[in-house]
């Protein structure tokens, strides 16, 4: 009975192996066609440039408008001259202030 149950677990392990392998196999492989290889080539390439969240191969004329669209979304939307856009805003909600149930109301 046990060794009928590892028997099973053994082929349900060999062919989930066996499918993740065909799915990763051409990931691992080398590009055959040389198109396909330039266009990972310039994947690669282009995902270096942008390491650091900056636009790649932008002019300073591209980066100043740019900083003029930031700065316009920033007035429209809140962002002060020091505010941080990209992060969650922090809400502050107040306890209302409501009179006791029990209390003897002196108006009526």
């Amino acid at each position: 009975m046990l060794s009928q149950q590892i028997l099973s677990g053994v082929r349900v392990l060999r062919k989930a192996a066996h499918r993740n392998f065909g799915i990763l196999a051409p990931a691992l492989n080398k590009a055959s066609d040389p198109i396909q290889q330039l266009f990972v080539d310039k994947i690669r390439d282009y995902k270096s440039k942008s390491a650091g969240g900056q636009l790649v191969d932008a002019s300073p004329e591209i980066q100043r408008e740019m900083k003029q669209e930031l700065e316009k979304l920033a007035k429209q939307y809140g962002g002060g001259e020091n505010a941080d856009m990209t992060a969650f805003p922090q809400f502050k909600f107040e306890e209302p202030k409501v009179d006791p149930i029990n209390a003897k109301n002196k108006d009526i």
